[in-house]
């Protein structure tokens, strides 16, 4: 099963790719809740280029590594990727005169519900979105 999250970003779409792909970006909204963080990230953004990212609890009582291998890669569009469990998702930036839109499309897992899924991915991508119409780019 399909699941799909979305969001409009009030910024263009160079600024948004960036925020998206950069590490130092990263490391800053990939997170679903304020209890939690991404300390590290790593991001070969090309096919067959890694992508990783720690998650964990800001108290440490959890975390876990989100390592995905990239299969195809459109400057400034498109981005697909085969997560470790063989799933993919692919996200789309769409430029709407001076906005984005991003669309993310992911397989689902067995081990939670489809809403709470659906509910975490919302969650990192509205975090994003807050992020980037927040900030302004990195000298």
């Amino acid at each position: 099963m399909k699941i799909i999250v979305e969001a409009i970003i009030s910024k263009d779409t160079n600024l948004v790719w960036d925020f998206w792909t950069k590490p130092e970006h990263i490391t800053k909204w990939n997170f679903a809740t304020d209890d939690w963080q991404c300390p590290k990230v790593e991001n070969n953004l090309e096919v067959g280029g890694k992508y990783f990212a720690r998650m964990e609890a800001k108290d440490g009582n959890f975390g876990f590594n989100f390592e995905a291998i990239y299969d195809e890669v459109i400057d400034l569009q498109k981005i697909t990727y085969t997560m470790s469990d063989n799933r993919q998702v692919t996200t789309t930036f769409e430029n709407l005169d001076g906005k984005t839109k991003i669309t993310t499309i992911f397989d689902a897992e067995s081990s939670n519900p489809i809403e709470m899924q659906q509910q975490g991915w919302q969650a990192i991508l509205n975090n994003f979105k807050k992020y980037t119409e927040k900030n302004s780019p990195l000298k």
